[in-house]
C-alpha cells in the first residue's frame, strides 16, 4: 500500500547521525583501493575477481543529483569532461547526462534489506532479496558489473526488480551508485544501457557532489 510517511522514517535517525561526519567534510571513502578495485572503478577486471555483495553495502540514505543537472550545479564537471581530448560539448554531455540521470526518485533510503523509493511525499518500499550479479561487456571495452536484487514483500508500486552498478566488483560500502528499476524481468533491466539514475549520500551537500564528481 501507497503511504505517505516523513522522510526515510525506517532510518533517519541513523541517517542524520552520518550526516554530520559528511557535513564536517568527514566523507569517508572507507579502506584504500586495493590495484584491482583501482582498476575495477576504470572498467578493467578479471570475471574471476567479481564476487558476490549483500543489499548492506548500499545502506544508508542516497539523493538523486538529477536537480543538479538541471538546475546547472554540475556544469563544472561536464566542463571538465569537455575538456578531455576527444571529448563532447558540454552541451553534448549535458544532454547524455539529462538522459541518464533522468529519474522522479528524488530519495532512496535502505537499511534491513528493504528499500523505500521517495517520489514527492510518497514513499514505496520492499523487501528485497539478492539474485546474484551479472557482468556486462560494453561497446568502449570496459566492462562493468550490476548486482541484482529481488522485491519479496512490499507494496505494489515498489519496482520488482533493481539493479546496482556502482565500478565496484566485491564486498565494500558504496560511494555513490547508478541503479536500474523495473517489473519486466532482470534480463530486461540488464539491457538498459542510456537510463542510469544516480545517488549520492543524502548528507552532501551540492559542492560536495561537485567535488567527488571532479576528483574521484
Amino acid at each position: 500500500m501507497t503511504r505517505k510517511i516523513p522522510l526515510l522514517a525506517f532510518g533517519f535517525g541513523m541517517a542524520l547521525a552520518s550526516a554530520q561526519a559528511f557535513a564536517h567534510g568527514n566523507h569517508n571513502h572507507g579502506p584504500a583501493l586495493t590495484d584491482i578495485e583501482r582498476q575495477a572503478s576504470e572498467g578493467i577486471f578479471a570475471d574471476k575477481n567479481v564476487q558476490d555483495r549483500a543489499l548492506s553495502d548500499w545502506e544508508g540514505v542516497w539523493q538523486s543529483v538529477n536537480p543538479y543537472l538541471l538546475n546547472g550545479d554540475l556544469d563544472p564537471v561536464l566542463e571538465q569532461k569537455a575538456k578531455k581530448p576527444g571529448g563532447k560539448s558540454v552541451e553534448e554531455y549535458r544532454a547524455y547526462y539529462k538522459k541518464g540521470y533522468a529519474t522522479d526518485v528524488e530519495q532512496i533510503g535502505i537499511e534491513n534489506d528493504v528499500i523505500e523509493f521517495h517520489v514527492g511525499d510518497v514513499v514505496n518500499s520492499c523487501k528485497y532479496r539478492y539474485s546474484g550479479y551479472k557482468i556486462l561487456h560494453y561497446a568502449s571495452g570496459k566492462k562493468g558489473v550490476r548486482y541484482l536484487f529481488e522485491c519479496q514483500q512490499g507494496n505494489a508500486n515498489a519496482p520488482k526488480f533493481v539493479q546496482f552498478s556502482d565500478h565496484i566488483i566485491g564486498p565494500r560500502k558504496s560511494q555513490h551508485f547508478h541503479i536500474f528499476m523495473g517489473n519486466e524481468s532482470q534480463e530486461a533491466l540488464l539491457k538498459e544501457m542510456d537510463n542510469w539514475p544516480t545517488y549520492y549520500p543524502y548528507a552532501l551537500h551540492k559542492e560536495q557532489i561537485v567535488d567527488e564528481m571532479l576528483h574521484h
